[in-house]
């Protein structure tokens, strides 16, 4: 089942041409779009789905710096500042809050890891603390868990899923920008090395420069092209329940996490856990994510099913032939594991969450590379080609800092971040891979 999402209408007709053409209409899309038409470019947003139908609606929704890696902390600090100009400046209600986050934990290893994550904090002057006792019970009231502490990451905060993509880009429309939805992209129209154009399943857009920002469809994208992008999806669960009692804005605990929506319900999903499904580019790529399946082998569930055939990374790829993989998933939809179970958890452990019922709940894959770092980076060997793409999870809340620089790249202004941690180099030059954090 997909999550409930605001629809937004298509631009009518395709342009024969456009100053960017950007691939995927997630939040990272979006927000490129509204950076690169707010600069006075022409851009055509595609999108084989309708806009934020993937990974940008069935997040938890949390936009924060705590616990990143501090590779992605620039980014971070820029992306929480941008969701607060694009509240302001795009005139509507994205859901984004400076609410605070709060973690709890009976884990004496994983509290030691967050005391020792002040250090980073401190060198980026961000606003966290660490919670005693009482005070992580305090805040997070839980049957069955006897908190050892927790964190409160005063400033970080939420956005609402079902809508930011959406607004972020009538937000770009309103600058000049064009939205077209059902219009999947079959590749590149390359000249001397060079894009000249996007071919699309509604035409040819004649273009020098293309973002994609496919999530977990760009290394396959890529491969069509000779582009070798290690990436890896993994498989998880979320719901969300009625309206409930209000125990908090956003809570993290060893068995689940707690997002309040605008509406008063929760989007609940487990803590850390995920479902790896054997698939072909799984294989291909597996040398290159060892370290990492390595380092979260305890959080990792493996599996096989249908994604090994069909979607993303499956045999059932395309070539030339129509239609393309990406017109038979137009919604990239797995279905949810294990729903009732989590909900079932929830109830136990907050008491005043007994009644609650559950309203929907779907499946996502989530993109990853093999450090947990995002790839936002220009492509060697084709001029006028980006790649935004391998978010590992982060790339709700990271999403304008990751568009506002791949808006730069696109279009050669002065990076707004140091762009060589996420150059996509990194990961195929032989470098030892650091796992960064999920």
């Amino acid at each position: 089942m997909s999550p409930s999402i605001t629809r937004i209408p298509s631009d009518e007709h395709l342009p024969s041409s456009a100053g960017v053409v950007i691939i995927g209409g997630g939040i990272v899309g979006a927000t490129a779009a509204y950076f690169l038409a707010k600069r006075g470019h022409s851009v055509a947003l595609i999108e084989k789905g309708h806009v934020g139908c993937e990974q940008s609606s069935r997040n938890w929704g949390w936009c924060r710096q705590q616990n990143r890696d501090a590779r992605e902390l620039p980014i971070s600090g820029l992306a929480m500042r941008l969701w607060d100009e694009l509240t302001a400046e795009i005139g509507n209600d994205l859901g984004f809050r400076r609410c605070g986050l709060k973690y709890a934990t009976d884990d004496a290893k994983q509290l030691a890891e967050w005391e020792a994550w002040l250090e980073t904090a401190r060198q980026f002057d961000i606003n966290t603390r660490i919670l005693s006792p009482a005070e992580a019970t305090s805040a997070i009231p839980c049957v069955g868990r006897k908190w050892l502490g927790g964190v409160h990451s005063v400033d970080d905060g939420k956005a609402e899923p079902a809508i930011a993509a959406p607004g972020i880009a009538e937000g770009a429309r309103a600058l000049g920008a064009s939205i077209h939805q059902n219009c999947a992209a079959y590749g590149l129209d390359i000249t001397h090395g060079a894009v000249t154009g996007v071919i699309t399943e509604q035409g040819v857009i004649r273009t020098n420069a293309v973002l994609c920002a496919a999530g977990a469809w760009a290394s396959a994208f890529c491969r069509r092209h000779g582009i070798r992008f290690p990436q890896a999806s993994v498989r998880q669960t979320a719901l969300r329940t009625r309206p409930a009692p209000n125990l908090g804005e956003a809570l993290y605990t060893r068995d689940c996490t707690l997002t309040r929506r605008l509406d008063g319900s929760y989007t609940v999903a487990l803590s850390g856990k995920a479902r790896l499904e054997i698939t072909p580019q799984g294989i291909r790529y597996g040398k290159e994510f060892l370290p990492m399946f390595i380092k979260r082998l305890g959080a990792m569930e493996f599996g096989i099913g249908e994604s090994f055939i069909h979607g993303p990374e499956g045999l059932a790829g395309w070539g030339s032939d129509k239609p393309s993989a990406f017109e038979r998933n137009r919604v990239l939809d797995p279905a949810p594991i294990s729903a009732a179970a989590i909900l079932e958890q929830v109830r136990r452990r907050f008491p005043a969450l007994a009644n609650v019922e559950m309203a929907e709940s779907w499946g996502g894959y989530v993109d990853c590379t093999p450090d947990a770092v995002p790839v936002i980076s220009t492509v060697e060997g084709i001029s006028g080609f980006v790649l935004a793409a391998g978010c590992s999870g982060h790339g709700f809340g990271l999403g304008p800092g990751i568009g506002h620089l791949a808006a730069d790249l696109v279009a050669n202004d002065t990076p707004c971040v140091d762009p060589k941690p996420y150059s996509l180099s990194r990961l195929l030059d032989g470098s030892k891979v650091e796992v960064g954090a999920i």
